[in-house]
């Protein structure tokens, strides 16, 4: 017998028509059954229609939740229309369609679309951001966060976007581009509207740790919050030899450097440059720092901040600042890869202990001072401190010796273990740190011809000494030495049984040394030492000798700082230069700011001939007097308010639709 054909349009259809008629997907209220609510992200119907990205999801939530009807659940699956924002005005642009009647059209043929494919959607609970019975609980939230004092007018730079022609938040940007148009975004000021989410920071960062979610992602937002305590310190600043009243405030997590500062360096945009570069007198090379400046505004913050990006700056000539630690004065840079935006658009430069520091005082032969010591705990097979025994410290030295006629150095390759490194020994009392180590260069090695150069820095070293069979905490001083001619004496037999000599070539070292300490006494000895953890001070006056992790705060107050915590988020950019978006239910007397009031919500938008982006930074709603100028009061009282002309984001509606699912009809 031949198998019926499956005619899945006679039969989709049929049943369709079933459940609407019996409404089988319309959620009950008053069920005594466990609830389950299957949420989707609800489209902005800014096309002609669905694309394959919606059913995929779609589907998948139909899925669950058609299950969890069949376990007994009662379920809530509704759908709606985030209708508000770019992608939707953008298409009624592109298309020269009203976007209010553009955005009827699309949502009909999304919904038409979302019928045919037969989701079990309950339809009278569908929601659209641009209804006024939505928007007007959208704009009493607003007025709800403007009564905490969660929304404020500002007016500072933000992400402006010329071909969209309008500000954008951070989260509208990828890669320096715009999200929706990808033409490349620029800074501009210009008054908006904020939330301040920062207020919720450290609330968004413990709430993650409640969250069962893959933990990278977890990294991610906690890398997007970026918390950092830290110090606000100011440099005194001198220009032109004379010391004047400006003070540079900087930002760092690590005031326990301060004293290892070569030089600062500022924003392009900070607003002391731009105040100096008004004035010919102010800078000695005032031409190379305008063209400068005015290559990196238009740099993007991908670009200017990209780790592999060669870092570039420009001094400041005849501007000093003055290191409150220890009255030095350091030159002052500006540089692109410092953004006004973030922490204080200031920094103070410690080379030897910051990596991107480091790099930019290595291409500007700027000076670099260590004030931070490393201590090593090493935990190699066989040298890792035992936890019966005490600590011997011993003053010790490293000695880094260099081939009298090729470029190779001398190491060591202990016998009884596995140490490949220098050659170490103790400094006896009364003993430099050079002498020492020409000492054990002939103990060692009998080399005669020793040529001590220099002294490069110091490292601290726990570890276990098989040989001695102890723990050992070793204060290491490094000395760099060369041999004049390889006349050498015989070593005794029981320096022979310790260790082999080793000549390594000098690019072979650092693979050859197998200990963390000695791989860092090569990198002081070669000029490429850059420590950026904890460590014992050194050269920091007062300081000297304790753990740089335990006086922060202690070196902050020294130089009148103070403690603050700083977030990488920022407050949100809360408002469109455009048409298409909510109205704010905010009014303007003057400077003052007067809400309307909750009676008279919603305000809705306008209709209007002309809805294009203007391109000056004002709405297009600006233009329209009949709805900008508001009469309040009557008689000699009576006075002419303008509305806010900004409109709010997309995300306004979208950032609560779930919400209003659950009831969605409350007037």
């Amino acid at each position: 017998m031949k198998p019926k054909k499956y005619d899945h349009a006679k039969i989709e259809k049929k049943w369709q028509k079933e459940w609407a008629t019996k409404k089988t997907y319309k959620t009950e209220e008053s069920s005594k059954k466990p609830k389950f609510f299957a949420l989707d992200m609800f489209p902005y119907p800014s096309g002609e229609g669905l694309h394959v990205g919606h059913p995929k999801g779609f589907i998948a939530t139909d899925i669950v939740s058609r299950m969890k009807r069949m376990q007994g659940f009662s379920v809530l699956h509704p759908m709606g229309f985030d209708a508000f924002g770019l992608p939707a005005e953008n298409y009624a642009i592109k298309t020269k369609t009203n976007p209010s009647i553009a955005v009827a059209k699309n949502v009909a043929r999304y919904k038409k679309q979302l019928e045919i494919l037969g989701f079990d959607y309950d339809w009278s609970r569908e929601v659209n951001t641009t209804d006024p019975k939505f928007y007007k609980w959208t704009q009493w939230i607003f007025l709800k966060l403007l009564e905490k004092g969660l929304a404020h007018e500002s007016f500072e730079p933000i992400n402006w976007c010329p071909s969209c022609k309008t500000g954008l938040a951070d989260e509208d940007v990828e890669d320096g581009k715009c999200e929706r148009c990808s033409t490349p975004v620029e800074k501009k000021k210009m008054r908006q509207w904020v939330l301040r989410i920062t207020d919720y920071a450290d609330r968004l960062l413990a709430d993650l740790d409640t969250l069962e979610w893959p933990e990278h992602i977890k990294e991610s937002q906690r890398n997007w919050i970026g918390r950092s305590e830290g110090a606000e310190i100011s440099f005194a600043i001198k220009v032109g030899g004379a010391k004047t009243d400006t003070k540079l405030t900087v930002f760092t997590t690590r005031p326990d450097t301060l004293f290892g500062v070569t030089y600062v360096v500022l924003a392009p945009e900070h607003a002391f440059v731009t105040e100096l570069l008004k004035h010919k007198e102010n800078i000695q090379n005032r031409e190379e720092v305008l063209k400068y400046v005015a290559n990196a505004r238009i740099m993007t913050e991908i670009e200017r901040t990209d780790a592999k990006k060669d870092k570039t700056g420009v001094e400041l000539r005849g501007v000093f600042a003055i290191n409150p630690a220890n009255g030095e004065e350091v030159p002052v840079f500006v540089a692109d890869y410092v953004l006004a935006e973030y922490g204080t658009g200031a920094v103070m430069a410690v080379p030897a202990h910051d990596e991107r520091d480091f790099h930019f005082a290595k291409k500007y032969k700027l000076p670099i001072r260590h004030v931070v010591e490393p201590v090593f705990v090493n935990n190699g097979v066989g040298d890792a401190p035992k936890a019966d025994k005490p600590f011997v410290e011993r003053t010790a030295v490293v000695a880094v010796v260099k081939h009298w006629s090729e470029d190779k150095y001398l190491c060591q390759a202990w016998k009884k273990n596995d140490w490949k490194g220098f050659i170490v020994g103790g400094i006896e009392k009364g003993e430099a740190v050079l002498g020492a180590a020409e000492r054990e260069v002939y103990e060692e090695a009998g080399y005669k011809n020793v040529i001590p150069e220099r002294e490069v820095g110091v490292l601290h070293s726990k570890f276990f000494h098989m040989v001695k069979n102890e723990n050992r905490f070793a204060h290491f001083n490094v000395a760099v030495l060369t041999l004049s001619n390889g006349d050498c004496d015989a070593v005794t037999e029981a320096e022979v049984a310790l260790h082999n000599m080793v000549w390594v070539k000098a690019d072979e070292v650092a693979t050859f040394v197998n200990r963390d300490d000695m791989k860092y006494v090569w990198s002081l000895a070669t000029g490429q030492a850059c420590w950026t953890e904890e460590g014992v001070l050194t050269q920091s006056g007062a300081f000297s000798g304790k753990a740089s992790s335990e006086v922060k705060r202690a070196i902050t107050e020294s130089v009148g700082g103070r403690w603050v915590v700083k977030y990488k988020l920022k407050d949100w950019v809360f408002s469109r230069q455009r048409y298409w978006g909510e109205p704010f239910p905010i009014m303007h007397d003057g400077t003052t700011i007067v809400p309307v009031a909750e009676k008279d919500l919603p305000v809705t938008l306008p209709k209007v001939k002309s809805y294009e982006p203007t391109g000056t930074g004002e709405s297009p709603l600006a233009d329209i007097a009949k709805w900008v100028n508001v009469k309040v009061g009557t008689g000699k009282n009576a006075k002419i308010l303008k509305r806010e002309t900004n409109t709010m984001p997309q995300w306004a509606g979208s950032s609560w639709y779930y919400l209003r699912y659950m009831d969605p009809h409350n007037t």
